[in-house]
């Protein structure tokens, strides 16, 4: 198990070393110079001077990229050019934020999700199974924005049960915290459980035509002891794969949702740094989303070793 790990890291390695360059590369393409917006309204040539040269603006791109790759290596992701704050400061500011509306879209979208499934493939060619892929076709088409939009109108609104908007520190008050995240939660969960639902009812159905089912069938076992502990866990390797691709890109960071919900994650970090044009900010979290990125596709390929005994006998 451990070498396995092992060749998975290494395979990490220049995978995010190609990950820096084009990071470092395309933000090069952002328009306008940021120095010419810290420099202020007068632009004194010799304070923009200053500024290039204290940010190494001046030195060839090359050797710009060296000493990003040094210091981020080092955990010195740079300073940012509007706040001239730390950036990795302001990503450990953000990082529970966003792990917090990750882990509970993820909680809704199997809660959903894979029930969903698992009931469509039992039920196949039935009315359950025709609802739930009517649910999981709107889950997929209905934008997010619009489904918050509409959930802040009914529920804060009109009902006034939760928080349209903000957030608060978990720690702080755990069940304001809840409250703030419940809707933008639902909001992400509810696109993430369609496409479990569909990834479940087809992992199940290719599971439920096998022999060993058939065979567990004639034995006289319970139908659910069939369901669940014969075909679920065969069928469930396939789900945790995407589970884990989904958390990832959770973990990027919900940007419109996060604006509508004014959550201050990752999402709202990177595009106010994109509209700031502060490269620094930009090039640190979108290095740091492709690390968490990886590492869940590091945890999803454990995983699946772990739940599969066919695996693990030839590791």
């Amino acid at each position: 198990m451990y070498t396995y790990i092992g060749k998975r890291l290494l395979v990490a390695v220049p995978t995010l070393l190609i990950i820096s360059i084009f990071v470092f590369s395309l933000q090069k393409l952002l328009p306008g110079d940021p120095i010419l917006a810290m420099a202020g309204e007068e632009r004194d040539p010799k304070v923009i001077e200053f500024l290039r040269e204290k940010y190494r603006l001046n030195d060839p791109v090359v050797y710009q990229y060296g000493y990003w790759l040094k210091g981020a290596v080092t955990g010195d992701l740079g300073i940012s050019l509007r706040t001239n704050q730390p950036v990795l400061t302001l990503v450990a500011e953000k990082l529970p934020v966003t792990i917090q509306l990750a882990v509970m879209s993820m909680i809704f979208a199997f809660v959903i999700g894979i029930p969903m499934g698992i009931l469509a493939a039992v039920k196949k060619n039935t009315v359950i199974d025709f609802l739930a892929n009517i649910v999981a076709l709107c889950g997929l088409s209905v934008p997010n924005f619009w489904l918050g939009i509409m959930l802040i109108l009914l529920i804060s609104v009109k009902l006034h049960w939760l928080p349209a908007s903000g957030y608060q520190p978990f720690f702080d008050d755990p069940l304001r915290s809840i409250q703030t995240m419940l809707m933008p939660s639902f909001v992400l969960g509810n696109a993430l459980a369609a496409t479990l639902m569909r990834h479940t009812r087809s992992s199940m159905l290719s599971v439920l035509s096998a022999d060993y089912i058939r065979t567990a069938r004639a034995k006289g076992l319970p139908e659910a002891a069939v369901v669940l502990s014969h075909s679920f866990r065969n069928a469930i390797l396939p789900v945790v794969t995407v589970s884990a691709l989904l958390f990832g890109e959770l973990l990027a960071g919900a940007v419109l949702t996060e604006q509508i919900f004014t959550i201050p994650g990752f999402g709202k970090l990177i595009v106010d740094a994109v509209f700031n044009r502060d490269y620094a900010v930009v090039q640190g979290v979108v290095l740091c989303t492709a690390v968490g990125f990886i590492g869940m596709n590091l945890v999803a390929d454990v995983l699946y070793v772990l739940l599969n005994p066919r695996l693990r006998a030839a590791l």
